[in-house]
C-alpha cells in the first residue's frame, strides 16, 4: 500500500496548496482507498507486537480528503430522504460476506471493514474508517464511530457509545480489543485503549480526562499528552464515584463520577459475559 500511501500524501498537500487540488485526481485516490478500507488491507490505527497501537495518519487525511472533494448528492428513497457526501455512501454488502445485518434502519458507512461473523442488531451506526473484526456483535442504537477499532468477539451492547477520533490526524482511535464486553450505555471516547477480555459495566464512560481507579491493584490509570487511557486486560469495571476534594465539595457533601476497577476477569465473570452462538 506504498504506492496508495504516496498518491494519498501527495493529493492531502496539494489540496493545502492556493491552486488546490484535481478532484478527479483525488477521486480516483479515495476511492482507491475506500476499497482498501473495506477489504480490511488498511486501517486507521494498528497494533505492534508489543501491543502499541499506531495511527496511521495517511489513511485518516485521506478519509478527510474525500469529505472534502465530495458532492452531497441525492440517496433517497420512498419516503426516506437522505443526502450525503458521493464519496461515502452507504457499504456495499454482499450475503457471501457473511455479515448479519438485521432489518431496522442500521447504516454502515462505506470505508468501514466489517469481517465475516459480525452482527449487527436495528438500529445500529457503522462509520467511515472503522474496523469491526471477526463474530462481534453490534446492538441496538449503539454507534461505532469513524476509524474506531474493534476486536474479535466483542459485544457492544444496547446503546454503547464507541467514538471514533478522525481529527486530529495523529491521535489514535478508540480501541477495543479482542473478547470485550461493552455494557448498555457506556460510553468511550478521545483514543482510549480497553485491552483484550476487560469488562465495562454498564453505564461506564471512558474520556482522555478520566481518572480509573484499580481497586484491586491499588492505583489510579489516567492519561497523559502522550499515551491514551488504557483499560487493562481482564479488568471489570463498574461505574462509581469519589469525592470533590475541596472545602467548598466536603460542605456540600459533592461527588463526581468515575469509573472503577473492581476486580479482574474470572469464570463468574465469564459466566456472566457469554456469547450465545445461537444468536448466530
Amino acid at each position: 500500500m506504498t504506492d496508495l500511501q504516496d498518491r494519498i500524501e501527495s493529493l492531502v498537500a496539494q489540496s493545502k496548496e492556493p491552486s488546490g487540488v484535481n478532484r478527479g485526481t483525488a477521486g480516483d485516490a479515495v476511492a482507491d482507498l475506500v476499497q482498501a478500507l473495506n477489504a480490511g488491507e488498511v486501517r486507521a490505527a494498528t497494533p505492534a507486537d508489543d501491543g502499541t497501537w499506531h495511527a496511521n495518519e495517511w489513511v485518516k487525511e485521506g478519509i478527510l480528503l474525500g469529505f472534502r472533494i465530495g458532492r452531497t448528492v441525492d440517496y433517497s428513497g420512498d419516503r426516506f430522504p437522505f443526502y450525503d457526501k458521493n464519496t461515502f455512501p452507504v457499504k456495499p454488502l454482499r450475503k457471501a460476506d457473511n455479515v448479519r445485518l438485521v432489518p431496522g434502519g442500521s447504516a454502515i458507512r462505506t470505508g468501514a471493514y466489517v469481517a465475516p461473523g459480525v452482527v449487527c442488531m436495528p438500529p445500529m451506526y457503522v462509520n467511515v474508517g472503522a474496523y469491526v473484526d471477526a463474530e462481534t456483535m453490534i446492538d441496538s442504537h449503539a454507534l461505532v464511530g469513524s476509524c474506531a477499532q474493534i476486536g474479535k468477539r466483542v459485544h457492544l451492547s444496547a446503546s454503547a457509545q464507541v467514538g471514533g477520533v478522525l481529527e486530529p490526524v495523529h491521535a489514535t482511535p478508540v480501541i477495543v480489543e479482542d473478547d470485550v464486553f461493552v455494557g448498555g450505555n457506556a460510553g468511550l471516547y478521545e483514543g482510549c485503549i480497553v485491552r483484550a477480555g476487560a469488562v465495562l459495566a454498564a453505564g461506564v464512560t471512558l474520556t482522555s480526562s478520566t481518572r480509573l481507579y484499580d481497586l484491586a491493584e491499588e492505583t489510579v490509570h489516567t492519561a497523559s499528552d502522550d499515551e491514551p487511557l488504557v483499560v487493562p486486560e481482564n479488568a471489570v469495571v463498574v461505574p462509581g464515584s469519589r469525592s470533590v476534594d475541596s472545602a467548598f465539595g466536603e460542605e456540600h457533601g459533592l461527588s463526581l463520577s468515575t469509573p472503577v476497577i473492581v476486580k479482574y476477569r474470572d469464570a463468574d465473570t465469564d459466566a456472566a459475559t457469554v456469547l450465545e452462538d445461537a444468536l448466530r
